[in-house]
């Protein structure tokens, strides 16, 4: 399956790929103790990190290994956020999306926004059946989305997890192209 990269737009949304002035706002999001609270990676310390990322995800995008966009308002092109779609493997149709906003934007319905418009153009027009997400289960805001967008959760896709993993108290919710 070949990806391509869409620009995708909402009521309020724009749904980008990342480009070099995003920088700060990366930074930001990659270094944020809120935004980083429930997610295990290496945290930002410096704008080359923010940089290094974005080129990082950039090549990804141009080898179909990826689709990540930057989200701003339709009237600022300032980064609020990403969303994204990595882990895909083509040949069970299926991905696992991730997702994070600046904290001054929480709350505020921009990421219902944005995870529905990527759910559609999953669905639709890449043509992957299955998206996979794995929040921790004490993540409330990310599963109540999840929920919202008719993810269930996945007991059966738990099994595969590590012991590292069960102890991180990470989850599996999925949502199927037939059962949206």
């Amino acid at each position: 399956m070949l990806l391509s990269f869409p620009q995708l737009s909402t009521e309020r949304l724009l749904l980008r790929q990342l480009k070099i002035e995003d920088a700060p706002e990366i930074f930001l999001l990659r270094s944020d103790e809120t935004v980083n609270r429930f997610i295990d990676r290496q945290r930002a310390t410096s704008i080359e990190d923010a940089l290094e990322f974005i080129h990082k995800i950039n090549t990804a995008i141009n080898n179909n290994e990826s689709m990540y966009w930057g989200i701003s308002t339709r009237d600022d092109a300032t980064l609020i956020g990403t969303i994204c779609l990595w882990n895909i493997v083509p040949e069970k149709e299926t991905a696992e999306i991730g997702y994070e906003l600046i904290p001054a934007y929480h709350g505020k319905g921009f990421m219902q926004e944005a995870i529905a418009k990527v759910i559609d153009h999953v669905f639709n027009s890449v043509g992957l059946k299955t998206i996979e997400a794995v929040p921790r289960a004490d993540n409330e805001r990310s599963v109540k989305l999840l929920e919202k967008n008719k993810f269930k959760r996945d007991l059966e896709a738990e099994k595969r997890f590590t012991d590292e993993e069960r102890t991180e108290n990470l989850v599996i919710y999925s949502l199927t192209k037939d059962t949206r």
